[in-house]
């Protein structure tokens, strides 16, 4: 039994589990198993930097948004071996982790690097800082494109861009409406027919003139009350999202109900407890958009691009799946050939 079954998960994560298997023997999470015509196909190969204190709920969180896509994946996660972790395991952290230096000399296709709770420290001050810009650094050349969220994003547009973040004067917590820019021709918010829902949970941001300044960049969608929320280089190698869009219907709660106990008096996460009282359950009205994002993702910046020379085996990659028939034809004609 590995961490995945659904009787050694922690009881306040609903159901449904995401549905794939832990390969012990190298780290790796394997979404499903494919169709014989899918056996040709190279998985995409995701990395996760998992920075977040509870990363067992991150971990979830971030393979249920990757689950039941079109694409087979597979999805490694490190840590930083510079940083002790005080709210998991070195055991955990040995069995289902790895190191950058054990990845260091690979390629992936896409990576994704988390959020932390360290916004309010300057980053030269955060113990592995050093490891956070050799690995930004890294994924210049060995990942086709990085996803950072929250503090992850901060990071990345001050290493890349040298764009400072700004202290608020308190903490922003709760789910706020997103404007999408709709002069981007960038695919990343592909069909989102309407504004979009995006919680939001931190105590520092990146102003949306600064990135303006940078004409290598493009900012995605903006929210009134929360700032910038989504941009992206003009190559798609680096997005930056300043929410958490992979947050799940209990995580403000966990958050705020942990702080509360803590004596820190925080305002009560904005528009998310229904009449916003803490008691009440929380609905998770954001996850359709937060589902269709990371498919876009996964389909326009991770996976490979289909062109004129592409093979019937490499069309798998961005294959819309009303596609299907036809091109389990076309590959078996071009086998028989």
């Amino acid at each position: 039994m590995n961490h995945w079954d659904v009787q050694t998960m922690p009881t306040s994560i609903f159901e449904p589990m995401p549905k794939g298997i832990f390969d012990h023997t190298d780290k790796t999470m394997r979404f499903g198993s494919m169709p014989n015509f899918f056996q040709h196909i190279q998985p995409v190969r995701i990395l996760v930097l998992n920075i977040m204190p509870a990363k067992i709920e991150t971990e979830i969180r971030l393979l249920r948004l990757m689950e039941n896509n079109f694409y087979p994946i597979t999805v490694e996660f490190i840590h930083p071996q510079s940083h002790d972790s005080k709210n998991t395991t070195t055991e955990y952290l040995k069995n289902f982790y790895k190191t950058f230096d054990q990845v260091k000399g690979q390629k992936f296709d896409g990576m994704i690097i988390t959020g932390a709770p360290v916004e309010t420290i300057d980053f030269e001050a955060v113990d592995y800082w050093d490891e956070m810009k050799a690995i930004l650094e890294w994924t210049k050349t060995n990942v086709r494109s990085t996803l950072h969220i929250c503090w992850g994003a901060m990071a990345g547009l001050y290493y890349h861009y040298g764009i400072a973040k700004k202290l608020l004067p308190e903490k922003l917590s709760g789910v706020f409406t997103n404007q999408i820019r709709r002069e981007s021709a960038q695919p990343l918010l592909k069909d989102f027919r309407t504004d979009f829902y995006m919680p939001h949970s931190r105590f520092s941001e990146v102003l949306t003139s600064e990135i303006e300044c940078h004409p290598e960049l493009e900012i995605l969608a903006t929210s009134r009350e929360a700032g910038m929320a989504v941009a992206a280089s003009k190559d798609g190698r680096q997005i930056f999202i300043q929410g958490h869009f992979e947050y799940d219907s209990i995580a403000l709660a966990n958050e705020y109900k942990r702080d509360s106990a803590l004596g820190k008096c925080f305002k009560v996460p904005e528009n998310y407890f229904p009449w916003n009282d803490p008691e009440a359950k929380p609905k998770l009205y954001w996850y359709s958009h937060s589902k269709l994002l990371t498919t876009n993702w996964l389909r326009y910046y991770v996976g490979q691009p289909v062109s004129e020379t592409t093979s019937p085996k490499q069309e798998w990659f961005n294959a819309p799946f009303g596609a299907v028939p036809e091109m389990v034809r076309r590959f078996n004609s071009s086998a028989a050939q």
